[in-house]
């Protein structure tokens, strides 16, 4: 009996040991999980509208598993390879196309159509020694371009010179905003100068927004956590208190009621100023439907379409873009469900009723795997 009894506390111990395991695996397979969500993933691709993209898997696994159709993307019909001159051209030949025929569908006007104001004018820097028009869109790897101008503008040989905090200090930066020339002059190099701007996917651009300003704020904008969101979620969490505004900090949710909201929005934009740039559409950021852009780059081929703007606006031989982390530009459909994975799909709807405008613009599939 003492023998049995000896055998059966072995083999709880036994038991004990698989399960403390088992917790173990669980707890690391879960934080890989929430690291996935981050900027890097790995693999690169080369693509325009309608080819598929799978889901990055772990540079470890052994073997490659079958995509299952949920883990495909429907980003474009390009194989994945670097292209050449004449394969580019035809990619960004087709972009434009599809601009031009979308600027003319009456039922997006509302959605794609702006004034060329002076918040427009703002968004596009000047460099007049190489003719060259560059339209801001933050959260798209704007801040390397900046750097490409601003050597072609004399101040730095190399991109790698340029301190971080120059490249934001619009006053000491010295790359003119289009808003700082006369009407003639403006309408000058709007019509003769190679003209760009750079587009990722909407939803993606929308969280990139919100980690760096709201989650990270690396430059340390305070203005983010103290002002712009308290008053996010004053109006759009559904509840709560005052005393813990502060501590709890935005959320995504509160982002995206705060966005999707068409009216009740305006007087917040109004007040937060120039800061809303880092979430506008591409539309009222560019007016690509009022000017007539000669390249759109994608951030999600970022890799392959930076050189080739910069031999089309014939400054290659002069600058390079920076080295781009490995697979960083590419989509992440897991990153994009994670964070929408908790609002209802009202308010999913409302948002993409926003933004669908650009989703149409420049050839992003509508994203149904979180609308229906």
């Amino acid at each position: 009996m003492c023998e049995a009894m000896r055998h059966h506390w072995l083999l709880l111990g036994a038991c004990g040991w698989v399960l403390l395991i088992l917790m173990f695996v669980s707890k690391f397979i879960s934080f890989r999980a929430v690291d996935d969500y981050g900027e890097r993933v790995g693999g690169q691709s080369w693509t325009v509208p309608g080819a598929k993209v799978v889901k990055t898997i772990p540079v470890s696994s052994p073997e490659k598993p079958v995509p299952k159709p949920s883990d495909q993307v429907t980003r474009a019909d390009q194989p994945s390879a670097v292209p050449t001159v004449a394969d580019w051209q035809s990619v960004a030949d087709k972009r434009i196309e599809l601009l031009s025929t979308v600027c003319k569908n009456s039922s997006l006007r509302n959605l794609t159509h702006v004034s060329i104001s002076k918040f427009v004018l703002d968004r596009i820097f000047v460099c007049d020694k190489h003719k060259i028009l560059f339209c801001q869109t933050p959260k798209v790897g704007n801040t390397q371009w900046k750097k490409v101008l601003i050597v072609l503008n004399g101040a730095f040989s190399t991109v790698e010179e340029i301190p971080e905090n120059l490249v934001h200090d619009h006053e000491k930066n010295g790359l003119p905003r289009l808003s700082s020339l006369t009407p003639q002059e403006i309408t000058y190099r709007l019509s003769t100068y190679f003209k760009f701007f750079i587009v990722r996917d909407p939803f993606e651009r929308l969280i990139s927004a919100f980690k760096d300003k709201f989650v990270k704020n690396p430059r340390f904008e305070p203005w983010y956590k103290h002002d712009i969101a308290p008053a996010i979620i004053r109006k759009y969490r559904k509840s709560h208190r005052d005393s813990t505004l502060a501590a709890s900090g935005l959320h995504f949710e509160d982002f995206v009621r705060y966005l999707g909201d068409v009216e009740g929005r305006r007087r917040m934009d109004r007040q937060f100023g120039e800061h809303i740039i880092h979430w506008v559409t591409y539309a009222e950021l560019c007016a690509p439907c009022e000017i007539h852009y000669s390249v759109v780059g994608h951030h999600e081929t970022l890799e392959q379409d930076a050189p080739h703007i910069l031999k089309a606006a014939g400054i290659d031989q002069l600058v390079s873009y920076p080295s781009i982390p490995p697979g960083i530009t590419r989509y992440n459909r897991t990153k994009v469900e994670h964070y929408f994975s908790g609002i209802s799909k009202r308010d999913i709807r409302r948002l993409y009723a926003r933004y669908q405008g650009d989703f149409h613009l420049f050839g992003y599939p509508s994203p149904d795997f979180l609308l229906n």
